[in-house]
C-alpha cells in the first residue's frame, strides 16, 4: 500500500473520512502541498459545502493545476466528484474541468425534498475497479442538493428525481457522489477498491 494524500479543502467530512481510511490499517497524510500531492500513491479529494467555496479554496491554496496533471488514482468524493467537472450551477462557478459535463440542481418535486439525504442504492452500468463486489442490495449514504449528469464517464447510476451520476470514472479519475465514510460496509469496500488501484 502506497501513501495516501487527502486534499485539505476545508470540508466538515475530512475526520470522518480519516477514521474510514484508518480502519482499513491505512495512514492518510491531509494536506494542500503541491509536492506531497504529487509523490502520494493516491490522492483523495473531499468536498462538502458550496462548490463555489470549495474551487475558492483551492484557488487560494494554488491547487488547481497540480490536480489536473495529477497521473496517480485521485477519488472525488461529493462536491469533490463535482468539482472534477467543468461547471456547477450552484454558484455558477467554472470548476477542475477533467471530465465534461455541467452539475445541476436537483428539481423541487412533490415527495422529493432538496436536498438528497440518507441511503439510497447505486446501479453499476459499467465495470470499475472502484466497485468491485458491491452488490444490487447494497445502499451508500447521500447529502447533496446537485448532482452531476450522466455521460461517457458514468460507471454507476442512483435515481432520485431523476437518473445523474453516482459514480464516474475517466483513466485515473474517479468520482463517487455518496459519502463512503458513511457508507458502512459498503464504503469501506470502496475505500479498500480505491487503494488497490
Amino acid at each position: 500500500m502506497g501513501q495516501l494524500a487527502i486534499i485539505d479543502s476545508g470540508g466538515a467530512n475530512i475526520a470522518s473520512l480519516q477514521f474510514a481510511i484508518e480502519r482499513l490499517g491505512v495512514e492518510a497524510t491531509l494536506t494542500t502541498d503541491p509536492s506531497a500531492l504529487r509523490s502520494a500513491t493516491h490522492v483523495i479529494l473531499p468536498g462538502v459545502g458550496a462548490a463555489a467555496d470549495c474551487m475558492s479554496r483551492l484557488e487560494a491554496l494554488d491547487l488547481v493545476d497540480t490536480i489536473r496533471s495529477l497521473r496517480q488514482p485521485l477519488l472525488g468524493i461529493c462536491v469533490g466528484m463535482q468539482l472534477l467537472f467543468d461547471g456547477s450551477e450552484e454558484g455558477n462557478v467554472s470548476c477542475l474541468g477533467i471530465l465534461p459535463g455541467r452539475v445541476h440542481r436537483f428539481p423541487n418535486l412533490a415527495g422529493m425534498p432538496v436536498p438528497h439525504m440518507g441511503w439510497n442504492q447505486v446501479n453499476v452500468t459499467r465495470p470499475t475497479p472502484l466497485l468491485t463486489g458491491l452488490t444490487a442490495d447494497d445502499y451508500v449514504y447521500y447529502v447533496h442538493s446537485y448532482a452531476a449528469p450522466v455521460t461517457a464517464d458514468t460507471v454507476a447510476t442512483t435515481d432520485y428525481s431523476n437518473t445523474f451520476s453516482a459514480a464516474v470514472q475517466r483513466g485515473n479519475v474517479f468520482g463517487v457522489q455518496f459519502h463512503p465514510e458513511r457508507s458502512a460496509k459498503a464504503g469501506a469496500l470502496i475505500l479498500a477498491n480505491f487503494l488497490k488501484v
